[in-house]
């Protein structure tokens, strides 16, 4: 690597402090960071971590140091769906991958593009192609050395279906048609067209498999087995019970503090709260408003808070009634009581929206405010639909997001205190809801649902091309005028893609494809044996963990 190649645990551990700071700031309106990642070229030099940086001695391989024995556990309200990283579409899954894999380009905590395998990044002038440059003498975990055909492979894998299967993360890769080893160090990368967001994609999306490990294995073992290029390797992997990683002391950059991670799951957030008293683990996801002081309180551990890239919404399917109806899905967004439900629900851990896209991301419409509460306009609005009388039932996982069940519930109760309107909520496995709503088929999934999607690319772009343009990933809508303006922002650079998004946004809340809910915080339990701070994107990186001093 560069001689001014900042180590990658000092910058994470200095940079998840600072970027914390930064979010909850903007959360009051202080940070207007696009964070797109986009530039054409790298140093690879990634800031200075600082001597203060790196919170605890503990052992520094890279140095001849001991290296610590600091086992550390970390329960989510889920387990990965399997250890294949390029046939999922959940966060759960991808914090465990993200230890085992990495990707070309990674990001700090700030958002902002920082080498990881590769060390520099260029457009090709005059062509539709991207190239990277890559390190050398890196390692998968069965010893063998990561070389630009893999790269290739991995970039393949997941935008062409003939190299393996159909991978649900196409579209993570939107704008890339195919990449090819140039030489051992570089790979290039071909493009549909202009592609204004191809190296924010790369910064968040595609980990690194070796081609050769993954052809000689069937997909079943591929999604049992790990053999990245990662700090940590995989020890043993229980299904729906446990992933049990440890750390790879031939790892890059320098080896991790962290000695043995451990993920376990637990949907019930009062079972992770009590396992964190207990000091049965220590990070748990989604601490409830109400036991922020218990915790706190307690000998065990703190918590600790960011808001994040994430959004939760209600879908209605444009094709099934009544959701068919603009004016009864505008309905539905005036029956509830949205700032209640952030301020009583979420305890204030949350922020209301009224459009697809978060005031960090690129594309957002400073124009466009929240639905008020109105129950009379709703009630109105139902009558004018046609739709008076309609029974509708809400499909929400439990466990999955901070008080998802609760914020069901509270959505639900409002609509059901219309006098035309009936809703009840329907409890479901978040796996099973999720294999749902990845279906090609509209006519799969559920009516209405409650589900989250993070962004951690900051790109509005994404957000709304994935969850509504009519062949996006998790659509569940469609609309001409809006594919249309998407269209334009993925041909478009500067103040014309933003305009485009920016009407985009406008027009999602003015068709009302969604009842919009709440910008999440993540809300951690931390052990107060571990020196860890949150990030905005979501990620439980271990890598950044050291021992409490």
């Amino acid at each position: 690597m560069p001689e001014n190649d900042t180590r990658r645990r000092d910058f994470l551990k200095y940079a998840g402090g600072t970027a914390v700071a930064a979010a909850l700031a903007g959360c009051l309106g202080g940070n207007d960071d696009e964070g797109d990642g986009d530039t054409d070229t790298t140093t690879g030099d990634g800031g200075d971590g600082g001597d203060g940086g790196d919170g605890g001695d503990g052992g520094d391989g890279g140095d001849g140091m001991d290296l610590p024995d600091f086992p550390v556990s970390v329960t989510q309200g889920n387990m990965p769906s399997g250890l294949d990283p390029h046939d999922h579409r959940e966060t759960p899954t991808d914090v465990v991958m993200l230890h085992a894999y990495e990707g070309l380009i990674t990001r700090d905590a700030e958002g902002a593009a920082q080498p990881a395998l590769a060390t520099d990044w260029s457009r090709v002038e005059g062509e539709a192609a991207a190239e990277f440059q890559l390190r050398e003498d890196v390692t998968f975990h069965n010893g063998d050395t990561f070389v630009a055909a893999d790269a290739a492979y991995s970039i393949n894998r997941i935008v062409d279906e003939s190299v393996g299967f159909a991978s649900p993360q196409s579209d993570q890769l939107a704008g890339v048609t195919g990449a090819e080893a140039v030489d051992q160090t570089t790979v290039r990368v071909q493009l549909d067209g202009l592609n204004p967001i191809v190296f924010s994609e790369f910064a968040t999306y595609c980990d690194i498999m070796q081609q050769s490990w993954v052809e000689e294995r069937s997909k079943s073992e591929i999604g049992q087995q790990m053999n990245g290029t990662g700090p940590f390797q995989l020890d043993s992997y229980t299904q729906d019970e446990e992933v049990v990683l440890t750390r790879y002391e031939d790892y890059w950059d320098d080896p991790a503090q962290v000695s043995e991670l451990t993920f376990e799951s637990a949907s019930e957030s009062s079972t992770r709260v009590n396992q964190l008293l207990q000091g049965e683990t220590d990070i748990i996801v989604n601490v409830p408003p109400q036991e922020v002081n218990r915790i706190n309180n307690s000998d065990a551990g703190s918590v600790a808070a960011a808001p994040s890239t994430r959004i939760i919404y209600n879908a209605m399917r444009y094709d099934v009634e009544p959701f068919s109806s603009k004016q009864f899905r505008q309905a539905m967004n005036y029956a509830i009581d949205l700032e209640s439900i952030v301020s009583n629900v979420l305890g204030g851990f949350g922020a209301q929206t009224g459009q697809p896209t978060l005031p960090e991301f690129v594309g957002h419409n400073d124009d466009v405010d929240p639905y008020p509460y109105d129950p009379e306009e709703a009630e109105r609005l139902v009558e004018a639909s046609g739709h008076a009388g309609a029974e509708i039932e809400l499909n929400t996982p439990v466990g999955r997001y901070l008080k998802d069940l609760e914020i069901a519930q509270a959505v639900a109760g409002y609509i059901d205190e219309l006098p035309n309107v009936s809703a009840t909520v329907n409890q479901r496995d978040f796996g099973s809801l999720v294999d749902e709503l990845l279906t090609g088929n509209i006519e799969d999934k559920p009516p209405w649902y409650l589900i989250g999607w993070g962004e951690a690319t900051f790109e509005g772009a994404l957000v709304m091309t994935a969850l509504l343009t009519t062949n996006g990933a998790l659509t569940s809508w469609s609309n001409d005028e809006f594919d249309s303006l998407l269209e334009t922002a993925g041909n478009s650079t500067g103040d014309e893609r933003i305009s485009a998004l920016e009407e985009a946004n406008a027009l999602a809340h003015e068709e009302a494809p969604w009842i919009f809910l709440n910008q999440q915080f993540s809300v951690y339990g931390v052990s107060s044996r571990v020196d860890w701070e949150p990030r905005s994107d979501e990620r439980i990186d271990a890598y950044a963990m050291s021992p409490a001093e």
